[in-house]
C-alpha cells in the first residue's frame, strides 16, 4: 500500500513537472509580449501595452492576421468536409479493397515532410496560374488538416448507433435525407471538434506557408518569422500570444462540445 502511494506520488510529481515544462516556454512568450523597451528579454525591465497598440496600428500585422483567419476557415471547411465524407464512406466500405487502404492513404500527407509537400505545390500551383491566392494555402493546409478530422471521426463513428440510419432508410428517407437528420445530429460535436483541430493547425502551419504565400496572401507565421530575421522585438511575443490565446479558445470549445451533457447539469 505504502509502495503505491509512493509510486502514485512520483507519478503525480513527473506529470506536473513535464506540464510545468511545457507551459514554461509560453509563459515567458506572454510575459515579454508586455515589455516597454524595444529589447526582447525576460523579465521586462518595464510593462506596458505599446506593443500591444503598435499590433493594431500595422497594416501588415492585420492584414497578415485576417489572411491567417481566412485561410483557416477555408482550411476549416474543405478538411472537415473530406475528412467527415471518408470516414462515414468507410464504415460502409470497410472490406473492400479501396476501403483497406483508405486509412494509410489519408495519412500519408502527415508522412512526408513538409518542405517536400511545399516545393512540389509550389511548382504545381504555379503551373496552374493559382500562385497569389488564398486557395493554395488552403488546398495545402487542407492535406494536413484532413487526416486529423478523418481520425477525429472514425472514433465518433465507431461509437454511433447505426440502426437509426437503417431505420431512416426503412422510414423512405434517402441517403441524403438520413444523413443529415439522422447521422449528423448525433456526431455534430464530432465535426465541431474536428473542424477546430483544423482551423488550429491552419493558423498555426509555417513551413508550406512559407513556400506558397505571397505579399498579399502572407499569413502570421511567415510574417513572424520574416520579422525575427530582420530584429528580435517584442512585437513577435504580442503575436505568439494571439496564436496562444487563439488556441487556448478553441481547445475551451473543444471541451464544451465533447461535454455539452455534463455542462448543462452543472449548469442546472
Amino acid at each position: 500500500m505504502h509502495r503505491e502511494t509512493l509510486e502514485t506520488a512520483a507519478f503525480r510529481v513527473g506529470y506536473a513537472a513535464l506540464f510545468a515544462l511545457l507551459l514554461l516556454p509560453l509563459l515567458v512568450v506572454v510575459v515579454t509580449s508586455f515589455a516597454a523597451s524595444g529589447r526582447l528579454a525576460f523579465p521586462p525591465e518595464s510593462y506596458s501595452l505599446v506593443w500591444y497598440s503598435e499590433f493594431f496600428d500595422s497594416i501588415g500585422w492585420l492584414t497578415a492576421f485576417e489572411n491567417s483567419i481566412i485561410v483557416g476557415v477555408g482550411t476549416a471547411l474543405f478538411a472537415t468536409v473530406l475528412g467527415v465524407l471518408a470516414a462515414f464512406g468507410q464504415e460502409f466500405d470497410e472490406e473492400s479493397t479501396l476501403g483497406t487502404i483508405v486509412g494509410p492513404l489519408v495519412l500519408l500527407p502527415l508522412l512526408i515532410p513538409p518542405v517536400i509537400l511545399g516545393i512540389t505545390l509550389l511548382m504545381y500551383f504555379s503551373e496552374l496560374g493559382l500562385r497569389d491566392s488564398y486557395a493554395t494555402l488552403v488546398l495545402a493546409h487542407t492535406l494536413w488538416a484532413t487526416p486529423l478530422v478523418y481520425f477525429v471521426m472514425r472514433s465518433v463513428f465507431s461509437r454511433f448507433d447505426w440502426q437509426q440510419l437503417d431505420a431512416a432508410y426503412d422510414l423512405g428517407a434517402g441517403p441524403v435525407q438520413a444523413f443529415v437528420h439522422v447521422v449528423l445530429p448525433n456526431v455534430k460535436q464530432g465535426v465541431f471538434v474536428g473542424a477546430l483541430l483544423a482551423f488550429i493547425i491552419s493558423l498555426q502551419e509555417f513551413v508550406m506557408a512559407l513556400f506558397l504565400s505571397t505579399g498579399s496572401t502572407e499569413t502570421i507565421p511567415v510574417l513572424a518569422w520574416t520579422e525575427i530575421r530582420q530584429a528580435l522585438d517584442p512585437m513577435v511575443s504580442v503575436v505568439s500570444t494571439f496564436l496562444i490565446l487563439f488556441s487556448l479558445v478553441a481547445l475551451a470549445l473543444a471541451v464544451l462540445a465533447t461535454n455539452l451533457e455534463w455542462v448543462s447539469k452543472q449548469l442546472s
